[in-house]
């Protein structure tokens, strides 16, 4: 895909992984509405874009009047819609509240199903992009995680589904799943967790080239990096021996988790 003036709708624009997509999508010569519940976060960004035309959309999408503000400014002209917008909450479920298990879900899988239906007229129009982007534990579900798990393995459905329902209307639908990474979404309780546990963290910029490549090559799914593809992979076919695998890390994954309920009190 040619992104030279193509319109894209970004949004978690302020987040570690948003800003590093902004940084490339614009460096690629595309024009940004980028969008987040920070004004100042987001004029800050747009401040260190190369190009012009970009725009923001300070809104929460939690809202209907949020997900409005974003939709009247898209317009009709959207060549491409990234879903980055999430949330991720570490602790184990006995330990997790009702709000944020409802945020979990309603943020990082029914917002993406609200946007992408409230822009695929435009999006057909133009014969679009959309990417979702998930994560490596939409494929593996890891303790610790089960709410951000089954939130991303709903994602990856969905969009599995939704590229079959629009096969034929030259819209292409992509999921983009990255691994741990070093962003300020991870807790001290986790960065411990995945230091203790040798869980490698990529930078933002190897997600936002992953992303590139994915908007270049134009196929459907994308997972990054090694050996997370692989268990991928055998968690598809082998699951029981990924529980094997896992359940050893168990007992380090309940201390962190336990560390970082105790940090929330």
């Amino acid at each position: 895909m040619q992104l030279a003036g193509k319109r894209f709708v970004l949004t978690g624009a302020a987040g570690g992984i948003g800003q590093a997509f902004a940084a490339a999508l614009a460096g690629a010569g595309a024009q940004l509405l980028l969008v987040s519940r920070s004004e100042d976060a987001l004029e800050a960004l747009c401040g260190r874009l190369p190009g012009s035309g970009h725009q923001l959309v300070a809104a929460d999408l939690a809202t209907a009047g949020g997900r409005a503000a974003l939709v009247t400014a898209a317009g009709v002209e959207v060549d491409g819609l990234i879903n980055n917008a999430g949330v991720s909450f570490f602790g184990l479920l006995g330990e997790q509240g009702e709000a944020e298990l409802r945020q979990t879900l309603e943020l990082n899988l029914l917002l993406p199903m609200l946007l992408v239906r409230d822009l695929l007229p435009a999006l057909q129009a133009r014969g679009g992009t959309i990417v979702n982007v998930g994560s490596a534990f939409g494929s593996i579900g890891f303790a610790g995680n089960v709410a951000y798990s089954g939130s991303k393995f709903g994602l990856r459905g969905f969009t599995e589904a939704l590229r079959r329902e629009l096969a034929d209307s030259g819209v292409n639908v992509q999921y983009l799943a990255p691994r741990a990474t070093a962003t300020s979404m991870n807790s001290a309780a986790v960065q411990a967790m995945n230091s203790e546990l040798g869980t490698a963290m990529d930078p933002p910029e190897r997600v936002a080239d992953e992303l590139m490549a994915l908007l270049a090559r134009g196929n459907g799914v994308r997972f990054i990096g090694w050996p997370e593809r692989f268990f991928i992979k055998l968690n598809s076919v082998l699951p029981g021996l990924v529980d094997k695998a896992l359940l050893r890390q168990l007992p380090v994954v309940r201390r962190h988790a336990l560390a970082a309920a105790t940090a929330r009190e």
